[in-house]
């Protein structure tokens, strides 16, 4: 009695799909909700750091800040002077105290540009200031 693999026997070889599927969405829907936060602000080139802080928490969307190459201070996509960068770091703080600020500085900017910027959000009660930063390959 030879045991033969015939069309009937044997191993099943039907790939089943659906986790996969599953799987591809949950992917698409997470690049759906990260891209546009990282298009929000000027564009500016990062600097390139080893370690990264990563973000968390359903709070996770902060105030974008950017500054320029040519020293202009941009909040999400609008250009301020220092009294209106502080005004509206102000009046989003008075909106949601616990609120996050994201700095994008360029990498061509030295540190007392940014600093500039950094003690203004203070004055304005910023609680939690991060540096926009982008991981070193």
């Amino acid at each position: 009695m030879g045991m033969s693999a015939g069309p009937k026997g044997g191993i099943k070889s039907d790939i089943n799909v659906t986790p996969l599927v599953d799987v591809v969405l949950v992917l698409l829907i997470i690049f759906m909700v990260v891209t546009p936060m990282l298009q929000r602000g000027k564009s500016v080139e990062l600097p390139k750091a080893t370690e990264i802080e990563k973000e968390g928490g359903k709070d996770a969307d902060p105030l974008v800040l950017s500054i320029t190459p040519d020293k202009k201070v941009f909040v999400e996509n609008d250009e301020v002077n220092e009294q209106g960068l502080q005004d509206k770091i102000a009046a989003e703080m008075q909106k949601d105290p616990g609120k996050k600020i994201l700095l994008k500085g360029d990498n061509t900017l030295n540190v007392g540009d940014v600093r500039k910027v950094l003690d203004t959000a203070r004055k304005a009660k910023a609680k939690q200031i991060a540096l926009g930063v982008e991981e070193k390959k």
